[in-house]
C-alpha cells in the first residue's frame, strides 16, 4: 500500500491489532480516534460509530497515546477482534495531541490505498447516528476540502448545563454552508488531497501540550487556498465531567485560548515590527475585554461567562512574556 507523500522520519507508531488487508483495500473513509487513559469512554465512542446510519463502508484507526498500560488500545483491540469495527489499533508512545493525530493520518494514508477522506472524533465524544452520512453527503457536493461539524456538550452535573452558552463549550458556527475557517479538530472531515498538499508532519508538534495545533493547521490550509464548509447535521455529543465545569478549568481554558491566539499571530507577523503589532493588539484586546465581557455577561446572564474575554486577553499577554499555559501536559486531568 503506497501514498504519493514522502515521509521522513520513519514511523514512530506500532500496529497492535488490525483487520485483514483485503477488508481495508477498498475503504475510502477512515475515522481517526485518538485516546489516552479513557477506555470506557473510548468504547462508548466506538459503539456510536458502529451505530452509524446510511450503510456507508468505513474503517476506524484508534491511536493509543499512552505507551505503558495501553488500556484504550487493549480495549479497542478486543472490540476489533469481536467485530465491532474494522480498521487498525496503533500505539503512538510519544505523548502529545499533535503526535497522535499525525500518527493517525499517516497510518490512514499508508494503509488505505483507496482513501478519499479522513474524519475525526475524540474519545470523550459520541457521534449522532446520522453523523457520518451527513458528512459524506456534504463532501460529495460541497465545493470545499475541509469540513467541520457541531459538538454539543453534555455535562455530567446536569445543574451546570447553563455553561453550554460559554464560548469554550460552544461551536463556532450553527448553520451549514461555507465558512471562512475551522478552529477545532474535535469533529472534522478532511479530504486526502489536503494532507498531501500540506505535507508531513501535518500538525506542528510544538503545540502538543498547549493545544492550537489544529488551528495552526487550518490557518496553513487557508493560506494554501483550501476551502471550508460547516455541516451542522454532522453532530457529536461531548461528555463534560464535573472537572470541566469548575471555575479554574474554565479560566485555564480561556487563558490557553489567548496564548494560542498570540502564538499563532506571532508566527504570522515575524520580526520586531510584527512582534510590536501583535503586542499592541494584545493590549487592545485587554482594554476591549471589559465592555465585551459586560455585554457577554448580560447576554448570557452569567458573570462567570462574562469573564471569558478578559481571560483570553490575559492569556495573550502572558504568552507575550513567555508564560505558556500547557493545559494538555496532564491530559488525564483535562
Amino acid at each position: 500500500m503506497t501514498t504519493s507523500l514522502s515521509f521522513d522520519p520513519p514511523e514512530t507508531f506500532e500496529v497492535i491489532a488490525q483487520s485483514p488487508p483485503e477488508a481495508l483495500a477498498g475503504v475510502e473513509s477512515v475515522v481517526c480516534v485518538p485516546t489516552f487513559k479513557r477506555p470506557d469512554m473510548l468504547e462508548a465512542t466506538l459503539r456510536s460509530l458502529e451505530a452509524q446510519q446510511g450503510g456507508h463502508d468505513f474503517a476506524v484507526i484508534v491511536v493509543e497515546n499512552e505507551g505503558v498500560e495501553r488500556a484504550g488500545g487493549l480495549r479497542a483491540s478486543a472490540l476489533l477482534a469481536a467485530g465491532l469495527f474494522k480498521g487498525l489499533v496503533i500505539v503512538e508512545p510519544r505523548q502529545g495531541n499533535c503526535k497522535a493525530y499525525n500518527a493517525a493520518w499517516r497510518c490512514a494514508l499508508t494503509r488505505f490505498p483507496a482513501l478519499k477522506q479522513v474524519l475525526g472524533i475524540d474519545d470523550d465524544e459520541e457521534a449522532e447516528p446520522g453523523w457520518l452520512d451527513a458528512f459524506l453527503k456534504a463532501a460529495a457536493t460541497a465545493p470545499a476540502e475541509l469540513f467541520g461539524g457541531a459538538v454539543r456538550p453534555v455535562f455530567a452535573d446536569a445543574s451546570r448545563a447553563w455553561l453550554s452558552a460559554h464560548p469554550v463549550f460552544r461551536s463556532h458556527y450553527s448553520a451549514s454552508g461555507p465558512v471562512p475557517i475551522l478552529y477545532s479538530s474535535a469533529n472534522y472531515l478532511i479530504r486526502r488531497e489536503v494532507l498531501e498538499r500540506l505535507g508531513f508532519p501535518f500538525l506542528d508538534e510544538n503545540f502538543d501540550f498547549t493545544g492550537g495545533g489544529d488551528t495552526d493547521f487550518f490557518i496553513r490550509a487557508r493560506a494554501a487556498g483550501l476551502r471550508f464548509w460547516w455541516v451542522q447535521e454532522a453532530a457529536q455529543r461531548e461528555t463534560m465531567p464535573a472537572r470541566r465545569s469548575e471555575f479554574d478549568w474554565i479560566a485555564a481554558r480561556g487563558l490557553r485560548n489567548g496564548a494560542i491566539s498570540a502564538r499563532i499571530a506571532r508566527r504570522q507577523n515575524p520580526g520586531l515590527t510584527g512582534r510590536l503589532r501583535v503586542l499592541a493588539k494584545s493590549f487592545a484586546l485587554l482594554a476591549a475585554s471589559v465592555p465585551r465581557g459586560i455585554a457577554l455577561g448580560i447576554r448570557t446572564g452569567s458573570g462567570l461567562i462574562g469573564l471569558y474575554h478578559a481571560q483570553v486577553a490575559w492569556g495573550r499577554l502572558m504568552s507575550e512574556f513567555g508564560v505558556a499555559n500547557e493545559q494538555y501536559r496532564k491530559p488525564e486531568k483535562n
